[in-house]
């Protein structure tokens, strides 16, 4: 679906900018990391992931813009490279798909200076689904095994694999010309979930687990017998992850922006004279 999504928002966009010069189509490739209950720091190499996203912005002022977009990417983690919970011996990785809309504010006039810093915020709607792999290495869905009991255990429900995001961040943008500008980024999502890791509150009964989901949920819930021997699962109720900390994840790098040139009209005509009139002055900010 998300595919999808990707490849109409980016057709909508280049349509959209054929007929103004206050939108802008966007590209972005960088990165995607992620923070929650498994593993740390959020920026591991090993646990660092390749991020594509294309998108559009609408001028609403010369330093406000409106923007919307699709984001993919990756993300994983291991309690093996952690400086706790080693012995829990847990690890997760996930796709993930966000579409979002927001707005972003330049400090600094690019039609007065060729370089700004900038913030945005926004909300989207991004899909995730968590798997991991045995022992033996093979693919295993998190999601189906309820290694929490969720489904089945006390009032905890099976979460959902669609969830709303809020998207913050900051960066630097320059102005290469009229009409392109490239950015620096760093933006961080909010999520509304403690599942994006599969681990969230307690050890389950493992009898209870195996009942309702088999034994392979039960090796999966707890894996330190695979690197210390001692396959003593933890009791009923027993702390796994922290519920009061929902887990995040994080998109840096690279975004292109162009304006396509668009048709003839009074929008066009006022844009442009703004654009030659303000490009006479193309020093940088002083602070």
């Amino acid at each position: 679906m998300y595919r999808k999504l990707f490849i109409i928002v980016v057709l909508f966009c280049l349509r959209l900018c054929v007929y103004s010069q206050s939108f802008f189509t966007s590209y972005f490739v960088g990165i995607s990391n992620y923070r929650g209950d498994i593993g740390s720091p959020a920026f591991q190499p090993a646990n660092t992931h390749s991020a594509f996203g294309a998108g559009c912005l609408y001028e609403i002022s010369d330093r406000l813009l409106l923007t919307t977009g699709v984001f993919v990417g990756k993300i994983s983690a291991s309690d093996k490279l952690a400086t706790s919970n080693q012995s829990r011996n847990l690890s997760f990785y996930s796709n993930i798909s966000e579409f979002s809309f927001g707005a972003e504010y330049l400090l600094f006039d690019l039609y007065d200076y060729k370089v700004s810093p900038y913030i945005f915020a926004g909300v989207g709607r991004f899909r995730f689904n968590p798997f991991t792999k045995t022992k033996d290495g093979q693919p295993v869905n998190l999601y189906e095994r309820s290694t929490e009991g969720e489904g089945f255990y006390k009032d905890r429900k099976a979460y959902k694999l669609t969830q709303t995001c809020f998207p913050i961040g900051v960066g630097t943008q320059w102005a290469l010309s009229n009409k392109v500008r490239i950015s620096l980024s760093i933006g961080a999502r909010k999520t509304t979930t403690d599942y994006l890791d599969d681990v969230s509150t307690t050890y389950v009964d493992p009898n209870l687990l195996a009942t309702h989901r088999g034994s392979t949920s039960v090796l999966l819930a707890y894996r330190g017998g695979e690197i210390s021997g001692n396959n003593t699962y933890p009791g009923d109720g027993v702390q796994r992850g922290n519920p009061n900390n929902k887990d995040w994840y994080v998109f840096s790098g690279v975004t292109g922006r162009l304006r396509l040139t668009g048709k003839a009209g009074r929008s066009r005509n006022v844009r442009e004279d703004k654009i030659s009139s303000h490009r006479s002055k193309v020093s940088c900010p002083s602070l």
